[in-house]
């Protein structure tokens, strides 16, 4: 059974989230991307989760989806308020949470006030630098249009530079999972590669050969598989 949820932000904005219900205290918690939004694979990835026994909620950042706001107004630190927002209006006891790109990097910075039992995440945004090239133009032009209609401008960079991965990696006190596929072109898997150097705790890395930024439907599977089979040890 799906619930819609219409959850309150502040400054009279709500974010439109969708629980798939499971008559467990088990949570999964699904953010998703810089330009993309809760339906598709969220919807796809939360059914597999809710019939495995987990209650998983997916939503729309602000700028995005059914959520209000517009994108340009949207930037990292209101993603964060966001993804705590959807977490206190559930109030789980214990729960896990999966951040894909800039949705990851959104979940890793969260940590400083969540306490996730674990992370999962998809070819995560963790350094900044990986965002330099839409930061030039935006300091360049004023801004950048990503997807044909996503815009970000200074407000954003400005923001997104107050986040480092360094201060962030310090807040991670969970065991962490991170997927990335090995031809990703968007975001590297070197960079996965290259922060899991610097973290010193319970860390899996899962290389999928030959996978892009989106995964294939087998990759796909294989993913949620790992992620459904670890989740039942840790809840």
């Amino acid at each position: 059974m799906t619930r819609k949820h219409k959850i309150p932000v502040g400054e009279g904005e709500e974010i439109s989230a969708v629980h798939h219900e499971a008559e467990t205290e088990k949570w999964i918690f699904f953010c998703h991307g810089f330009g993309s939004n809760k339906e598709g694979s969220y919807e796809t990835r939360c059914k597999q989760a809710s019939e495995a026994g987990f209650n998983a909620v997916r939503f729309d950042f602000r700028g995005n989806g059914e959520s209000d706001g517009k994108f340009i107004e949207q930037t990292l630190s209101s993603r964060i308020k966001d993804l705590k927002s959807v977490i206190e209006h559930f109030s789980p006891s214990k729960y896990a949470l999966f951040g894909s790109s800039f949705g990851g990097k959104t979940v890793i910075h969260s940590l400083t006030d969540l306490e996730p039992e674990a992370v999962f995440l998809k070819a995560p945004v963790l350094f900044n630098d990986t965002m330099q090239e839409y930061e030039e133009i935006v300091r360049e032009k004023g801004s950048f249009t990503h997807h044909g209609e996503k815009t970000i401008d200074m407000k954003f960079v400005r923001d997104f530079q107050e986040y480092s991965f360094h201060e962030a990696k310090e807040n991670i006190n969970c065991p962490l999972h991170i997927f990335h596929g090995g031809s990703d072109t968007t975001v590297e898997f070197e960079k996965t590669a290259e922060a899991s150097k610097k973290l010193e705790n319970d860390l899996q890395v899962m290389k999928f050969e030959n996978e892009k930024h989106s995964f294939s439907e087998n990759a796909e599977q294989k993913m949620m598989d790992n992620i459904l089979t670890r989740l039942s040890k840790l809840l």
